[in-house]
C-alpha cells in the first residue's frame, strides 16, 4: 500500500516502482491527470514501444459492461509481453472488476484517468490499498512547481529565456497543466531558430493583449501621462474593445485605487500593502501603481470614482456616445493626476 502525495508524482514517475498493476491518475487539473497518463504509457512502451500493446477505452464505455476491462488484462498480448489499458474518465462502475486483477496482474497494465477523488472513494481506496496499485495525485501548479516547469522546459531546448521573461510568462499562465504545455510548445517552437526568448516576446505570444493595453490606459491616467493615455486608448479602440468594457475597467481600477489609498491612510507605508496586497498586482505594473497610490488623495479618488460611475451609466443611455465620453472622462482624469 503506498499512497504517494502530490509532490512525489514527479519523481514516481521518472522511475516507477512497479512493472505491473493499476495505477490511477485524479485531480481537479484534467491537463495534469492527462499528461500523467500519458507519461506512464510511454515509461512502459519503453522507447521505441516495440513488444507493446496499448488498448484505451473511455470510461463511459466500460460503464455497461465493467467486464470488458478484465478480458483485456487478461488477454495475451498480440505484440510481446506487454499489455496496456488505458481507461479515461474511470468512475466506481469499474471497482468489483479491477478488484480481480489487483492482486495478480498477470503482467497487465492498467492505467486510469479520473476526477477529484476523496480518500473515500471507492476507485481510489481500491488503488490505494492494493499491493499492486499507485494513486497519484493531480493538482494544480503552484507558482514553484510551474516556474520549474518553464525552466526544464527551456534548457532541455537549449534556448535562453531572462528572469523578466520566465516571471512575465509565469504570471500570464494560468495552473493548467495543458495549457502550460500549450503555451510552451507555442514559445520554444517561436525560439527554436534564435534560441532567445524576451521578455516582449512572451507578452506578444501568450498574454492577453486586450487586457495589457486596458491596464496601460488605466496606469497612463492615473500618473497623468496624456499622450501615453491617447496612445494607449487609440490603441483599444483599434483592437475593437468595447468603450463601455474600458470604462468599467477603469471603475475598478480607481476603485482598488482606494483601497490601497485607505489602508495607506490607516499609517502603513505603500509598499507594506501593496505585498500584502490581494490580488496582488502584477509585478510589471507595480512602480506604476504605488506612484498612483502616492498620487490621489482619498478625496480625488471618491470623486473619480462619483465621475466614472455617472459617466457609465449615460453611455448605457447614449451608446454612440461612449468613446467619447470615455475618452474626455480619461482625460479629465489624467489631468487631475498631472497636477498632483
Amino acid at each position: 500500500m503506498t499512497a504517494l502525495k502530490a509532490h512525489e508524482v514527479a519523481r514516481f514517475l521518472s522511475r516507477p516502482d512497479l512493472t505491473e498493476g493499476i495505477f490511477l491518475a485524479y485531480g481537479p487539473d484534467t491537463g495534469l491527470v492527462r499528461e500523467t497518463a500519458q507519461t506512464l504509457v510511454r515509461y512502459f512502451s519503453g522507447e521505441k514501444g516495440q513488444g507493446t500493446e496499448v488498448v484505451t477505452f473511455e470510461g463511459s464505455e466500460l460503464d455497461a459492461d465493467p467486464s470488458r476491462l478484465a478480458i483485456e488484462a487478461r488477454t495475451p498480448s498480440l505484440f510481446g509481453d506487454k499489455r496496456i489499458i488505458r481507461v479515461r474518465g474511470a468512475g466506481k462502475s469499474l471497482v468489483m472488476t479491477l478488484t480481480e486483477i489487483r492482486d495478480d496482474p498477470q503482467g497487465a497494465i492498467v492505467i486510469l484517468e479520473a476526477g477529484n477523488l476523496t480518500p473515500k472513494d471507492a476507485l481510489r481506496a481500491l488503488v490505494d490499498a492494493a499491493k499492486f496499485g499507485r494513486s497519484l495525485p493531480c493538482y494544480a501548479d503552484s507558482d514553484e512547481t510551474i516556474a520549474i516547469l518553464i525552466r526544464d522546459t527551456f534548457s532541455k531546448n537549449g534556448i535562453r529565456a531572462g528572469n523578466d521573461a520566465i516571471s512575465t510568462l509565469r504570471e500570464v499562465l494560468g495552473n493548467d497543466r495543458e495549457i502550460t504545455r500549450r503555451e510552451l510548445e507555442k514559445l520554444v517552437l517561436y525560439a527554436a531558430q534564435s534560441k532567445v526568448l524576451t521578455e516582449e516576446d512572451v507578452i506578444t505570444l501568450c498574454a492577453d493583449n486586450a487586457a495589457l493595453v486596458i491596464d496601460q490606459i488605466a496606469d497612463a491616467a492615473g500618473t497623468g501621462h496624456a499622450q501615453k493615455l491617447e496612445d494607449a486608448i487609440n490603441r483599444a479602440i483599434g483592437n475593437a474593445v468595447d468603450p463601455q468594457r474600458l470604462l468599467a475597467t477603469a471603475l475598478i481600477h480607481f476603485n482598488m485605487l482606494r483601497r490601497l489609498r485607505a489602508e495607506v491612510d490607516t499609517g502603513r507605508s505603500v509598499r507594506d500593502v501593496l505585498d500584502n496586497a490581494r490580488p496582488k498586482p502584477h509585478f510589471s505594473r507595480r512602480a506604476a501603481i504605488e506612484q498612483q497610490v502616492r498620487l490621489w488623495s482619498d478625496a480625488a479618488l471618491a470623486n473619480a470614482c462619483e465621475r466614472l460611475q455617472v459617466v457609465t451609466g449615460e453611455s448605457r443611455r447614449k451608446s454612440g456616445l461612449a468613446e467619447t465620453l470615455f475618452r474626455r472622462t480619461m482625460l479629465a482624469l489624467c489631468m487631475v493626476a498631472a497636477d498632483r
